[in-house]
């Protein structure tokens, strides 16, 4: 056997249905919307043989992951290093105010936001640093079998992008992570092998369709 991680995106927030920068300084509860997300991923992943689960400790995540938890009696395992990205003063601002309120800035972290961060913010690597710890944990912890990871957008790319070899810099434009959707690793022989890229077949049509990322 070999170890798979699974990264779980949370359900939908206000912030993510209007598009709004949300990282660790907000701490919304799910939509409706976003519960029905969480239900239909436990729904459909129960009959999977979990080892553990591990979360970012902000609402969103964990309400995420507590409909599978409670399906097959894991306890989550909270971890700072899963949290969003720090979007400091761009916290709650859609994306046409944070780029005329701070321009220069913006147009930097769009250019590369690896070592440019959010006004206030984390830059790319340092997210990287902090979430790959939290890998290097769960690898050392488990040599083989199911892992659920459940974070957030650029979180999960940032940490797709590192085990994967591509410039963290570029998370933002080479891989997608809607809400809901699921990603998986498998660490074999050779190293991460990305065997599933932002999946959301668990969620209904409707779900699948709704507005914001």
């Amino acid at each position: 056997m070999s170890l798979k991680l699974y990264f779980l995106r949370h359900g939908q927030t206000p912030c993510s249905r209007d598009n709004e920068f949300c990282g660790a300084g907000m701490n919304p509860e799910l939509t409706a919307e976003g519960q029905e997300m969480a239900q239909a991923f436990a729904h459909a992943y129960r009959a999977t043989s979990w080892q553990t689960v591990y979360a970012s400790p902000l609402q969103r995540a964990v309400m995420t992951a507590q409909p599978l938890c409670h399906a097959v009696g894991i306890e989550m395992q909270l971890r700072d290093g899963l949290k969003e990205i720090a979007y400091g003063q761009w916290e709650g601002k859609t994306v046409e105010v944070v780029s005329r309120d701070f321009h220069d800035d913006y147009l930097r972290w769009t250019a590369d936001p690896a070592w440019y961060p959010p006004t206030g913010g984390e830059p790319a690597v340092a997210i990287a640093h902090r979430s790959l710890q939290v890998i290097e944990e769960i690898q050392n912890q488990h040599k083989d079998g199911n892992v659920l990871v459940v974070s957030h957008k650029a979180t999960i790319r940032i940490m797709l992008c590192s085990l994967l070899g591509i410039d963290v810099g570029r998370f933002r434009f080479r891989l997608g992570c809607p809400v809901g959707s699921v990603s998986m690793v498998e660490f074999g022989t050779h190293g991460p092998l990305l065997h599933i890229l932002a999946d959301r077949t668990h969620l209904d049509e409707r779900l699948r369709n709704l507005p914001g990322t």
